[in-house]
């Protein structure tokens, strides 16, 4: 039986992808590119969930999972035929698929990290039911850079111009997001039990891998000797650290594609007290508060939510 894998929990534009490969080349683990299985019950509906988003033969990282795990490579006939396999199994269960996954890539532990996972409370107890002894590791990022982050990659990609509309249209500051998917992960991990969650900054991770990469080893119980961190610090060796084949560009966040190498510097944090001083005048308009309900968000009144988002920033260390 294939270990229990590691969660990746964050918001987006959260170096997930940077730190998840990182983890991902110990030599013990495994990371998959972004899944996005469990904001379903079934294969048919992961598949159909995403032909919404203009992917219709599923989400584009699980394709280039299935051929690189099936076929030691990825190529665009490749992507094809993962999605001829999957269809063929719509009647799976997410569990069943991604016990296929975990199977092929024992005993080496598997990595998820879809940020979807953590929009809801739901998605993130999909997980938990499927599977109950996984290890989580809580990610963040600070508030201020992560909003930056947020409003550039919306605006910027053109694959996402439906989303960004959607975004504008809801008048909704992105800091909301990080705010809710924040406050979900930490009601999820409250109820579980002690060292199955290891919260850590992004910036400290970056800055110092050398210190922080052992203590993650370590939690998860597999080697910490010099050569297997030194292979953590080059996610650029991953079969997912790279644009896709046709159909399947995706999977990681584009700009770590298209440069993963590590560059071990200082990451700063910027002033939370500076941003707050000249906070947005709204942070969502009576239509998008209404239409938070889609995105499975219940806002916070108005007048506290500046304390609301004070109060979790200096929770999980950010001031």
């Amino acid at each position: 039986m294939a270990p229990d894998p590691l969660i990746i929990l964050s918001p987006p534009r959260s170096f997930s992808s940077v730190v998840s490969t990182m983890i991902g080349e110990h030599p013990d683990l495994y990371c998959f590119p972004e899944l996005h299985l469990f904001v379903a019950q079934t294969v048919a509906e992961v598949i159909e969930r995403e032909s919404k988003n203009g992917h219709y033969s599923g989400p584009q990282g699980l394709l280039r999972a299935i051929a690189e795990l099936r076929e030691g490579r990825q190529t665009t006939s490749g992507i094809i035929r993962a999605g001829l396999w999957l269809n063929a199994r719509r009647d799976w269960t997410v569990k069943q698929l991604f016990d296929e996954l975990l199977a092929a890539v024992e005993p080496a532990i598997g990595i998820e990290k879809s940020p979807v996972t953590s929009m809801r409370v739901a998605f993130l107890n999909n997980v938990r039911h499927c599977y109950p002894k996984a290890k989580y590791l809580h990610l963040t990022r600070h508030p201020v850079s992560t909003r930056l982050s947020m409003q550039e990659f919306f605006s910027e990609r053109k694959t996402l111009r439906r989303l960004t509309e959607r975004t504008r249209s809801l008048e909704m500051d992105h800091m909301l997001i990080w705010y809710h998917m924040h406050r979900n992960i930490l009601e999820f991990s409250s109820n579980l039990p002690d060292g199955q969650v290891f919260r850590i900054k992004g910036e400290d991770l970056l800055s110092s891998p050398d210190l922080y990469l052992p203590q993650i080893a370590d939690w998860l119980g597999v080697r910490t000797d010099r050569e297997a961190i030194e292979q953590m610090k080059h996610p650029e060796n991953s079969p997912y650290a790279r644009i896709g084949p046709m159909h399947a560009r995706g999977g990681n966040d584009g700009k770590f594609m298209s440069s993963p190498n590590l560059r071990q510097t200082q990451v700063p944090e910027p002033s939370l007290d500076a941003f707050f001083e000249a906070e947005p005048t709204q942070w969502i308009s009576a239509q998008g508060e209404a239409l938070l309900g889609d995105l499975g968000l219940e806002f916070v009144n108005q007048p506290f939510i500046k304390n609301e988002m004070r109060g979790l920033s200096q929770r999980l260390g950010y001031h």
